[in-house]
């Protein structure tokens, strides 16, 4: 630990706090459908996910190498203060998509920063593009596609399963399995995503010599970046956690199992192979699969839209952020010092903007305990056509047909 400078804690820190932002942000993969549907109240959601991430931390250190030995040449000069510029970018792309309401992709803001602080701080030697490409741009662009189909297929087959079934039923026992699958996704979340946080530490005490090249993530690496994950976790991230819940498509409990089991899937094959992909997206096109697979068939195409729009930017985006941040660093000790005052004040001012308009757990429930009837579980998604609309249950207000308001700059709709 001699090798352990005040920059290096610093860094240390700053990748702690990006974990932090990577637990509320990405909190909506794992529960936003289980909230949506009521399978779990807000709270225990969250709480759930905050100890599975946390479980999930120790289960495999694959990603963690890909980043601390496989995106960046350790050998190339990589430096602690970029490591927190790349950290820096990473950050506030996080924040300002939070803000927003918008599920994009922390793993990616870190590549990306990774990438753009590197570039400027060592050159393009000191990035593995072949590595770039096959364990995060293919996997980037092919795992919402999987996530999706195979969601598609599962929440057919569940409709196709349970016809006839009494509704009631059949709906608690979804339900139940929407806990068990959820329950899942969190772990398998812990499982890659607390690992990009192990990898960065990793790289930097490589950089700063208190560790070899090569090295797997020391023990009090994993157990401080899976707590603070959790932590994060534990927060909630209301806003995104209402966008993909209730905002990309109306889904009820068999659609919600069938889009949580093949993220699932797709996230834990994903971290035994050690890429390292986004589970933002994956959960996201698990959500899309289940919507086109279920009764109504319908994505809110708007929504969806500016998601992956939002995708397509994080990776330059955070590059730029951080190849900014890098050049000012690399001026010495007052350029890291500036660097760290922007990141204070930005953080704290979106902080307090985002207080004008709150979003609570409340924001996130579904706005009546389950308005569809029987029939929408014992029907096939065949027999109902794309408009046809279920009667409102006695004394209650019938849903709504029209696709709500696109969501303002705070996450609110317009």
């Amino acid at each position: 630990m001699e090798h352990i400078t005040f920059l290096v804690a610093v860094v240390i820190i700053t990748a702690l706090a990006f974990d932090f932002t990577n637990g509320f942000h990405d909190t909506a993969n794992a529960m936003a459908t289980s909230i949506a549907t009521g399978a779990l109240r807000p709270k225990v959601a969250v709480t759930i996910a905050a100890v599975l991430n946390l479980t999930g931390a120790f289960l495999s250190v694959e990603v963690a190498r890909t980043i601390s030995g496989g995106i960046i040449e350790e050998s190339a000069g990589v430096q602690p203060q970029i490591i927190f510029a790349a950290l820096v970018g990473a950050i506030l792309w996080n924040l300002a998509t939070w803000l927003l309401g918008l599920p994009s992709s922390s793993s990616h803001a870190l590549y990306g920063g990774l990438i753009g602080a590197t570039l400027v701080g060592v050159g393009t030697h000191g990035v593995h593009f072949d590595t770039v490409v096959t364990k995060i741009l293919i996997p980037a662009a092919a795992s919402p596609l999987v996530a999706g189909l195979a969601s598609w297929g599962a929440t057919r087959a569940a409709y196709r399963i349970t016809r006839g079934g009494r509704g009631e039923s059949t709906r608690k026992g979804f339900r139940t399995g929407q806990i068990a699958s959820a329950s899942l996704v969190a772990l398998a979340h812990g499982t890659n995503d607390a690992q990009k946080t192990m990898g960065v530490i990793t790289l930097t005490l490589v950089s700063a010599g208190a560790l070899g090249a090569g090295a797997n993530p020391p023990l009090w690496v994993v157990l401080s970046a899976g707590l603070a994950i959790a932590l994060g976790t534990y927060m909630g991230g209301w806003r995104i956690i209402r966008t993909m819940g209730r905002g990309l498509a109306d889904i009820d409990s068999p659609q919600g199992f069938a889009a949580e089991a093949a993220a699932t899937s797709v996230i834990l094959t994903s971290s035994h192979m050690g890429f390292g992909l986004s589970t933002t997206q994956v959960c996201t096109g698990g959500i899309m699969g289940a919507g086109l697979g279920g009764p109504k068939r319908e994505v809110r195409w708007s929504v969806a839209r500016r998601m992956v729009l939002t995708w397509g930017l994080t990776l330059p985006a955070a590059a730029g952020v951080a190849a900014l941040a890098a050049w000012v660093a690399d001026q010495g000790d007052l350029g890291v010092a500036a660097v760290g005052t922007v990141l204070v004040g930005a953080a704290a001012g979106m902080w307090l903007y985002s207080r004008r308009q709150p979003v609570d757990p409340a924001g996130t429930a579904p706005a009546e305990p389950d308005a569809t009837t029987e029939s929408d579980i014992a029907v096939e998604p065949n027999a109902v056509e794309p408009e046809a609309v279920e009667p409102a249950a006695a004394g209650t207000a019938p849903l709504p047909t029209t696709t709500p308001a696109p969501l303002g700059p705070t996450g609110i709709a317009a």
